[in-house]
């Protein structure tokens, strides 16, 4: 397993584990690392041999997800960075310092809202002279309302998806339980040979709101997830016959 895999996997065990009590809220930990990493992505700066990425981001929360956070926040901010600072290697990406994550609140915000700035800040003393920006950048929201609606303690078991498969240039494979991950990465169980692709991508993965039982993901990808020509930001159910887009490929769901 990757050190980025791994570090996903014990951010999504925060949920069950440790903080288990303090992470009631709509908004949960992996959502929001997933959400930095593409904030990354987002807000390069190319320079003549090298790609910088923001070294500070704020992320802002309702009251109500923030009071969940209490007494947690340094052990969560400090797990955040140390994904932040992985994701930037496996991208090659170039820092002018250690990735920093705060929390803030923000009155605005409803329960399960997040807003995420992220900021290329130069360091004092730096002998190599990066890329600046603004000392305030726009604030990107996200939503998880389209996730669930009850406590994560009254979560219910799924029901067994249908099984799906995927069409990609006359090849059918097919899903199994867990789904699939798609990427240029070879830890993806479909490897993409697309410049247009990141090294983890998207994912097709079981889904229990939807009618055929899975649905699409986009993971914080570069150019992102289209599904039948639209833009995802969630998990997205599918239909028999949908197409999905990730980079310059095209997939089409089905069921068997």
């Amino acid at each position: 397993m990757s050190v980025l895999k791994s570090l996903e996997s014990r951010l999504a065990g925060l949920v069950e584990g440790t903080f288990s009590r303090a992470f009631r809220s709509e908004v949960r930990p992996v959502e929001i690392a997933r959400k930095l990493a593409r904030e990354m992505e987002e807000h390069k700066s190319i320079s003549v041999s090298r790609v910088y990425v923001p070294n500070e981001y704020a992320v802002y929360l309702s009251p109500q997800d923030r009071e969940r956070f209490e007494g947690y926040e340094e052990a969560l901010t400090k797990e955040l960075a140390g994904y932040l600072l992985e994701h930037a290697r496996s991208e090659r990406f170039a820092l002018v310092s250690r990735p920093a994550v705060e929390f803030r609140t923000d009155e605005r915000l409803n329960l399960g809202e997040f807003g995420i700035q992220a900021r290329l800040v130069q360091p004092p003393e730096k002998e190599e002279v990066a890329p600046r920006q603004a000392e305030r950048g726009n604030t990107m929201i996200y939503s998880t309302a389209g996730r669930v609606r009850e406590p994560l303690e009254e979560r219910t078991v799924a029901p067994e998806p249908r099984q799906g498969t995927l069409l990609l240039n006359g090849r059918r494979i097919v899903l199994g339980p867990a789904g699939v991950t798609l990427g240029r990465s070879r830890d993806c169980e479909i490897v993409l040979d697309d410049a247009n692709v990141s090294r983890k991508h998207a994912a097709v993965q079981p889904h229990a709101a939807s009618t055929y039982g899975w649905a699409v993901a986009d993971l914080g990808s570069t150019n992102g997830t289209k599904l039948n020509g639209r833009r995802v930001d969630e998990p997205t159910p599918l239909e028999p016959g949908d197409r999905i887009e990730v980079g310059t490929t095209e997939l089409r769901f089905e069921l068997e």
